[in-house]
């Protein structure tokens, strides 16, 4: 089994762990491969409440190894078939229903933005950074980034990052929304994120993240019939008889009319 990415588990919360940090992260075959299939093991595991998506080292994903790629003489059609594997990863994990918080502790570059954006929360630590880097060796957005960057921080903000030699700082990717939040200790507030997930209405937090996540993509017709589908089901889970009944009964207990 790759140990490119680590996966280890604590009850319901899956922990991905890109694991080449001699190469900063970057994505080989190997570790592209690996994240396909470990997107399709914990997505279909109904014991797995949320997903932290971290990384070893200084950085947290340089984006695809385009020096492997190179030595390995693969031609553009091999890069083709690898780039759809990684994206098929994509993909799955954000159609899931299971809400992922990404923990970047240093750079990020190019389709290391695409990984990282597939994250449904980003903390970040006060030294991150994030950069392109397609544009200056000849190549173009993959790993989702030409969709998922544009709907983080708006398509001109996308493009100022694609089209300029550019890096941006924490502060900055917080306030373009490209992360969620930057963090003195980022992996304690992504564990306590992941958490607060698990330990509140866990399915309720899946579902909301599956259906902002695939909506952008839909006609709103078909979103509404999501989420008219959606409440329903939810309504008749025990969590939510647990938490509707809690809900109305502090209701009527706060309510004029009782107090008076």
């Amino acid at each position: 089994m790759s140990d490119t990415i680590l996966l280890t588990r604590e009850g319901g919360l899956a922990r991905l762990t890109f694991n080449r940090p001699a190469f900063l992260n970057a994505v080989d075959f190997e570790m592209g491969q690996r994240w396909r299939d470990l997107a399709h093991e914990v997505t279909t595991d109904e014991t797995v409440g949320a997903i932290v998506l971290d990384a070893a080292g200084r950085a947290f994903c340089a984006g695809g190894d385009v020096v492997a790629m190179a030595a390995s003489g693969t031609g553009g059609a091999g890069v083709t078939d690898m780039a759809r594997v990684i994206h098929d990863g994509i993909r799955t994990f954000v159609e899931s229903d299971k809400p992922i918080v990404a923990v970047v502790q240093g750079a990020v570059a190019g389709g290391g933005l695409g990984l990282m954006l597939t994250a449904d929360y980003i903390v970040a630590s006060e030294q991150a950074k994030f950069v392109s880097k397609y544009a200056n060796i000849g190549l173009t957005p993959d790993l989702g980034v030409s969709t998922l960057l544009p709907a983080a921080v708006g398509q001109r903000r996308a493009l100022q990052l694609l089209l300029q030699d550019l890096t941006i700082d924490a502060a900055t990717a917080a306030d373009w929304g490209l992360i969620t939040e930057v963090a003195a200790d980022p992996a304690a507030r992504g564990d306590e994120i992941a958490r607060f997930w698990l330990e509140g209405a866990t399915g309720a937090f899946g579902q909301a993240k599956r259906l902002i996540r695939t909506g952008a993509r839909r006609a709103f017709a078909d979103n509404l019939d999501d989420e008219a589908a959606s409440i329903g089901a939810r309504f008749d889970t025990a969590e939510s008889r647990v938490r509707v009944a809690a809900f109305a009964a502090a209701s009527r207990k706060n309510s004029p009319k009782e107090n008076a």
